[in-house]
This record gives C-alpha cells, sequence and structure tokens, in this order.
C-alpha cells in the first residue's frame, strides 16, 4: 500500500517544515524538514525541494517498514494511521510493539489502544505526541466504523 492523502496531511499536521537543523526538544535528535532525522546535524540547511523530498524518501521507508510487518489486511485509513505512527517513532520501535503485535493477531480494536502509549520521550509525557497518538487513533479507528 502507498500512504494517502490523509496521512500525508496528518503528518504534515505535526511535522513542522523547517529548513534549518532543530531540537524539537532538548534531549532530542537533529531534525530538518518535515521531521528528517537521517544524516541531520546541526549545520543542515536545505531548500524547500530537498525538504519536501526527504518527506516523500522517510515516507517511503515507513510504508515500507508497515507493509513489511503488518500480515493482516489493512484499510486505507489504518494504513495511513500506521505510517505516521513508524515515521515519529522509528520501525524498530513499531516492529518490537504490542500495537503490531496485538493487531497481527487480528484485534484491531486493542491495537487502536495501543496508539495513546506511544506519548513519552526519554519517559516524559509530551503534549504534541498525546495530540498526535489521538489523531492517528482516530484515523486508524474511522476506518472500522
Amino acid at each position: 500500500m502507498k500512504l494517502g492523502p490523509h496521512g500525508i496531511a496528518l503528518i504534515k499536521s505535526y511535522e513542522q517544515c523547517r529548513l534549518r537543523a532543530y531540537l524539537p526538544t532538548p534531549d532530542d535528535v537533529w531534525t530538518c524538514g518535515w521531521g528528517s532525522t537521517k544524516g541531520v546535524t546541526q549545520d543542515t540547511v536545505w531548500t524547500q525541494e530537498e525538504a519536501d523530498a526527504r518527506f516523500l524518501e522517510d515516507a517511503v521507508e515507513a510504508e515500507a517498514c508497515v507493509n513489511g510487518s503488518v500480515t493482516v489486511p489493512l484499510t486505507q485509513n489504518e494504513f495511513d494511521a500506521l505510517v505516521s505512527l513508524v515515521f515519529n517513532i522509528g520501525c524498530g520501535a513499531f516492529r518490537g510493539s504490542t500495537l503490531l503485535r496485538l493487531l497481527n493477531q487480528s484485534d484491531y480494536d486493542g491495537a487502536a489502544g495501543q496508539f495513546k502509549r506511544w506519548n513519552k520521550q526519554a519517559g516524559k509525557e509530551l503534549a504534541g505526541l498525546t495530540s498526535r497518538r489521538a489523531k492517528e487513533a482516530a484515523l486508524f479507528e474511522s476506518a472500522n466504523a
């Protein structure tokens, strides 16, 4: 599957595009563009075109992770919600998650309930992550109504 317009809009609504590298929080990693971290240093500066191209690369990686990890059928909204999650937490965290385990057992409701558990960074709950996870869960569940 491929990321759809709802997923792109969701990701971009939480990943403000910045063309100069920044630290989202003091204990975070250098980030640039639409939330990209791969190869980013404190000196990274991109054009809008470079940021948009990197967004597409990062989205393709998140899509591949979801496509390669989920063994049950997904609707577009479920897929988009999962890609948004992976875009933010990374493939390794997703592959080791209870969310994925429940989903692959066809427990869609249980999986939806797991989104909210991914709202912490360095052990601290962040309001932005709580909000993002609620939106992802709502998108995921909207496919099951």
